[in-house]
């Protein structure tokens, strides 16, 4: 296949491949970028958060990593993510590995949830990667070497989770071109590799934006303890996802519990709606009535 990911059937690795990484500056997005470099790939990394991005590079390198070049900028700007791409081309040539990871989140039931909510839920999570695929997968393609494109969605892009309907709008979205994409880019033996987290421990956990709960809430305390205690690593997921690449899996799973969940939901679905309408009804025990 020549330089970059070298094939063994359908094996992959990105040891000598050169590999894109966004949202490298925390979370799952830092975890893989640190994996990737000590399985030996060449990386090219963003973030938004320019001085986080630049501690990732910084580590990386002191641990005698490649970073072949970095750069701050924010996904949604199609114009920032096209300039960056042309000047990654025109240094380093076409990519071998593509990961979309960067993203954020807000959750809230339809009556609390602003457009506003909506249109960063879409921008970030679903047009971002977008964004970043149309402008680094198609020279992959005439580069003819083949690769490997990874797009990071949810539990909530596979199962319909309580307060989840903004963010499930770019993390099913993101699965959908996913999805395509596997067929697509298979005979130009680009794999594709959907990844669906359940609860991270990452700095998202403490950022999400709930919409119309009272946070002090007790109750909304011991259901985010619960959440957190049952989180799995950053490092973790970033494991799962090379050796999602490595053995050419399309869905990714950094847990039993949303592994299972989805078969139970595909395999029972009366049971299935019957748990999510129960779930979502304890959930909106929760909402903060207007006027409150």
């Amino acid at each position: 296949m020549g330089s970059g990911v070298l094939g063994f059937g359908r094996r992959k690795t990105v040891r000598d491949a050169k590999v894109l990484v966004t949202g490298a500056a925390s979370g799952i997005g830092r975890a893989t970028a640190l994996a990737s470099a000590a399985a030996g790939a060449e990386l090219v990394l963003t973030d938004i958060n320019a001085e986080g991005l630049e501690d990732t590079v910084r580590v990386i390198k002191e641990a005698g990593g490649v970073v072949l070049v970095s750069r701050a900028l924010d996904i949604t700007d199609y114009d920032a993510v096209t300039a960056f791409a042309t000047d990654v081309h025109a240094e380093f040539g076409s990519l071998d590995v593509v990961m979309n990871i960067a993203g954020t989140s807000t959750w809230g039931t339809v009556e609390n949830l602003e457009h506003r909510h909506w249109r960063k839920m879409v921008d970030v999570n679903l047009m971002g990667p977008i964004h970043v695929i149309e402008n680094f997968v198609p020279p992959m393609v005439r580069a003819k070497r083949g690769g490997a494109l990874v797009n990071v969605s949810s539990a909530a892009g596979i199962l319909a989770l309580p307060w989840h309907a903004a963010y499930s709008a770019a993390k099913y979205g993101i699965r959908g071109v996913s999805e395509v994409l596997r067929f697509e880019l298979r005979r130009h033996d680009i794999s594709v590799h959907l990844v669906v987290p359940g609860a991270v421990n990452t700095p998202l956990v403490q950022t999400i934006e709930l919409v119309g709960v009272d946070k002090h809430d007790p109750r909304v305390a011991r259901l985010t303890a619960a959440f957190t205690k049952h989180a799995v690593s950053p490092e973790h997921v970033a494991a799962e996802i090379l050796r999602g690449i490595e053995r050419n899996r399309f869905l990714v799973y950094t847990s039993f519990d949303i592994r299972f969940s989805y078969w139970w939901a595909r395999k029972f679905a009366y049971p299935y709606e019957f748990v999510i309408r129960r779930t979502s009804d304890r959930f909106n025990r929760l909402l903060v009535s207007k006027g409150s």
